[in-house]
């Protein structure tokens, strides 16, 4: 029985609506891209479930020696348990810097590497250390194991610092910090099959600009793929049309031993 003011005929329509939304549904259930991503977020799940994927997040299984010589921050264990997922046969892993809320003021930023105050100060006695420890570690750790040589390692940021040391948000000259600064940086390659102990480019004496073998974030992605063994960068879109991934850069061959 119809209750308050429905008519038969509204329900008629309320139902025709529901099976016209109930096709579309369906449709979008069978579309390429959604059954693509289906079978990514069951196999994020099967990753997170999984016994081994547990058992390789667990750091406590490291032996003491070891996680002391990481050291016992957030980003140390953080390095570690890139190492462990390295062991678990991770392809792709990241880990970004947590930032250390605790000098957040001494350093006029989050507490990381955006130093708009006290740049060397809080370098010399807090960024450098805790990095300097913790990869060195890490990099020794993948040594010793035999996984340096199929494991890429790359350090990178969003920006640089700028050349001219006196940020204005920290009161100029004196509070000696360095603002953002685009046009140069450094990157840091290791393992994976690069040389080490190289240092591929220059910039002007200012540390402003390039000067030798400018390299581009594409020039980067480029050398990431070379190392991996990836040279074909072509791909398909939904309709057949083939399209270049990343059509700028080259690979720094160079670098590569």
């Amino acid at each position: 029985m119809l209750t308050g003011d429905v008519t038969p005929a509204q329900l008629l329509s309320r139902r025709q609506l529901l099976e016209q939304l109930d096709g579309v549904r369906r449709g979008f259930e069978k579309a390429p891209a959604e059954q693509t991503w289906r079978r990514h977020q069951e196999r994020t799940f099967e990753l997170l479930l999984s016994a081994g994927t547990t058992e390789a997040f667990d750091v406590t299984r490291e032996p003491e020696s070891i996680r002391a010589r990481y050291g016992t921050t957030v980003n140390s264990m953080s390095l570690l348990l890139a190492r462990r997922l390295v062991e678990a046969r991770v392809p792709f892993i990241t880990v970004f810097w947590k930032e250390n809320e605790a000098i957040a003021s001494k350093c006029n930023s989050a507490g990381g590497w955006d130093t708009h105050g006290n740049n060397f100060g809080c370098l010399k006695e807090h960024l450098l250390p805790e990095f300097d420890r913790a990869f060195s570690a890490l990099v020794e750790d993948l040594h010793q194991r035999g996984l340096l040589n199929r494991t890429l390692l790359l350090v990178t940021s969003e920006m640089g610092r700028m050349p001219k040391v006196g940020d204005p948000r920290s009161g100029g000259p004196g509070g000696a910090g360095r603002d953002h600064w685009t046009h140069c940086l450094s990157a840091l390659f290791a393992g994976g099959g690069i040389s080490g102990g190289q240092v591929y480019g220059t910039s002007d004496r200012f540390a402003e600009y390039p000067s030798s073998h400018p390299v581009t974030p594409a020039d980067v992605a480029k050398t990431v793929y070379h190392a991996m063994g990836i040279h074909d960068l072509y791909a398909q879109d939904s309709q057949g049309r083939p399209y270049n991934l990343l059509d700028e850069g080259q690979p720094i061959t160079r670098l590569l031993s």
